[in-house]
């Protein structure tokens, strides 16, 4: 038993401590051209040698066109930091666009600043002073691609624990207005609980996070369990399709609360996009 548990603290201090490259390809006739992408989420500060060297190293060779973080790049701790996620986010817009989605933790920063202070405030203000475009139930269009990026941000009763709320079926429209039909419509959605309703609304490539691969993978069953403590979740990580729509899920790249990834490494997600 001694042998079995030190086996498995070993593999969790090594994946904690490491990320993999994982490609991904998507096409599409609405595109006016190809390009590559890199979808970052769930950092949580964690930091790939100083100032996150290795990630930043890893991401100039792959070369993007543009970069996606889909949330929860620092961690909603009362007296916590941001530093380390500003300034690595910071460091990438000032090579590459970026285009910034919240997730749960930027959202809970945001709505109790009793309890946090001027943390969102003034991060948020930093990076978009370096030139990252910040999308909170909001748009950005890129002629060159004819993409249009939207940021959702859901409410918080999308992420209450054990049981999942039912969203409306008018609550996307009602929150990001109705998708062009003749523009390639990506989706920066941190939760992917609701691909469904991401995908009836009407977008063609959705990118999410949230799940940290469901912690510690299983041989064919996956993920473990969810940060709603759902075990063995029907999206933990990879490639998603529901009708015409593609969810592309990162496993995230750092931990909180709970530091455990077992057979489950931080994750950089490189996805194609072709004609």
């Amino acid at each position: 038993m001694a042998v079995l548990a030190a086996f498995f603290f070993g593999v969790m201090a090594v994946d904690c401590n490491r990320f993999v490259v994982r490609r991904y390809k998507c096409k599409s006739q609405i595109l006016r051209k190809d390009g590559r992408i890199i979808l970052l989420s769930d950092l949580h500060n964690k930091s790939f040698g100083a100032g996150n060297r290795r990630l930043f190293a890893a991401i100039e060779k792959l070369a993007p066109d543009f970069i996606l973080i889909a949330g929860d790049m620092y961690t909603s701790q009362t007296g916590g930091e941001t530093s380390t996620a500003k300034d690595f986010v910071c460091a990438l817009a000032a090579k590459y666009p970026v285009f910034y989605g919240n997730g749960n933790h930027e959202q809970k920063t945001k709505l109790f600043p009793e309890q946090f202070g001027r943390m969102y405030v003034d991060y948020v203000k930093e990076i978009k002073k370096a030139g990252v475009r910040h999308l909170v139930n909001e748009k950005v269009y890129l002629p060159d691609f004819n993409i249009d990026i939207y940021g959702l941000e859901i409410g918080r009763e999308y992420y209450g624990k054990f049981k999942k709320t039912q969203m409306e079926t008018d609550y996307l429209e009602r929150t990001l207005g109705k998708p062009d039909k003749g523009k390639f419509s990506v989706v920066i959605a941190h939760n992917p609980d609701y691909f469904a309703a991401y995908a009836k609304w009407g977008a063609d490539l959705v990118v999410s996070g949230h799940i940290h691969g469901g912690l510690m993978r299983l041989p064919v069953l996956g993920g473990v369990i969810s940060p709603s403590i759902k075990l063995f979740p029907k999206f933990d990580g990879g490639m998603f399709r529901e009708g015409k729509s593609v969810m592309i899920l990162g496993r995230g790249l750092g931990t909180h609360t709970l530091p455990i990834r077992i057979f489950n490494p931080g994750e950089l997600v490189v996805l194609e996009l072709s004609r």
